[in-house]
């Protein structure tokens, strides 16, 4: 079986994805860290993907396809996380799968506002002392502003959990995602779960997708 997860940065993936692999046996293959490995491999391959990450620029469909499909090479079956993220990336993974007579069978949305994804993103404060302290303004706030409960030590934000990084993100996101959707949509694989419901709901539900 092969599964798309797609949920916006911040709608929860990463918690329901640990899920879906526990429950059917799936390989979780996630671009983010198929790239990040192919990046240190000494290849043709690695060394294209490097080009691109040493001038910060975006990895092109075209490598990413041929990355994420190299990767895919041989599995029965996979919880697909991060990619396709593309419509030109959705299109080139059904036609390599349909060639071994395979398809994507499931496609599962999490879907949360943009409000709310903004307000999880945003607002987290990290321990000059120590990374592993992080707090957030909404879900866990720290006693005193500005101040670690647990050393006393500074509280700091990344330049990555401000809102204005925040909808930067999001809006790329949902400009690229949007098609992907519609695209799906129409196959009549796309599930969509309410990601604002607390994650037991957003399980059991993401859960009735995958069986019914």
């Amino acid at each position: 079986m092969y599964v798309l997860l797609l949920g916006a940065p911040g709608a929860g993936k990463g918690t329901q994805a640990a899920r879906i692999v526990d429950a059917f046996h799936l390989t979780h293959v996630a671009s983010g860290d198929v790239l990040r490995a192919i990046r240190q491999e000494d290849s043709e391959l690695g060394a294209l993907v490097r080009s691109y990450y040493d001038k910060g620029l975006l990895v092109p469909d075209d490598v990413v396809i041929r990355v994420m499909l190299s990767r895919l090479d041989g599995l029965d079956g996979a919880l697909l996380d991060g990619f396709p993220r593309t419509l030109e990336q959705a299109k080139a993974l059904d036609e390599a799968l349909a060639a071994k007579g395979r398809r994507i069978d499931k496609v599962i949305y999490i879907n949360v506002p943009t409000d709310e994804l903004i307000g999880r993103l945003a607002g987290r404060w990290i321990c000059r002392n120590d990374g592993a302290h992080v707090f957030h303004e909404r879900n866990r706030p720290p006693r005193v502003p500005g101040v670690c409960d647990i050393c006393g030590g500074e509280l700091y934000q990344r330049p990555d959990d401000t809102v204005e990084t925040a909808q930067r993100r999001l809006e790329e996101y949902f400009k690229l995602t949007a098609p992907l959707i519609a695209y799906y949509r129409a196959q009549g694989k796309l599930c969509e779960v309410n990601g604002q419901q607390d994650i037991e709901a957003v399980g059991r539900d993401l859960m009735r997708c995958l069986q019914g």
